[in-house]
């Protein structure tokens, strides 16, 4: 039995000439001699070291993205880096939020973060 929506609009196999190519490095470019307020900067946790550059991005005012799997096996060291993130964030009274288990989310002062996916289904 055909489906409601092939009834209504009609079936229509797509084809590869369907499809358009995107070629994303036109919406990659910034405009020359205009520069943003707040970035979205991306770090990689893999020694305490490595907190220094990220808690000056914050400071700073930019949204980090931090990838912490390569310390997830060390339980010492991930529970000093998030309780080192957590007192950064009371800090500068920003907000920190999980991106599933390998991924955190950082913001700076009056940047919070929301808990409820767009489509209303809590992460």
């Amino acid at each position: 039995m055909p489906r409601l929506s092939d009834r209504l609009f009609g079936k229509k196999e797509l084809d590869v000439d369907d499809y358009v190519e995107l070629d994303l490095s036109d919406y990659e470019n910034v405009f020359e001699g205009e520069s943003a307020e707040l970035y979205v900067k991306i770090a990689e946790i893999r020694n305490l070291n490595d907190l220094h550059e990220l808690k000056r991005e914050i400071y700073n005012g930019n949204i980090v993205i931090v990838d912490i799997s390569a310390i997830r096996k060390d339980k010492i060291l991930i529970d000093r880096v998030i309780k080192d993130l957590k007192q950064l964030i009371i800090d500068v009274r920003g907000d920190i939020a999980g991106l599933g288990e390998e991924q955190l989310i950082l913001t700076p002062t009056s940047i919070g973060i929301d808990r409820e996916k767009i489509n209303n289904a809590s992460y």
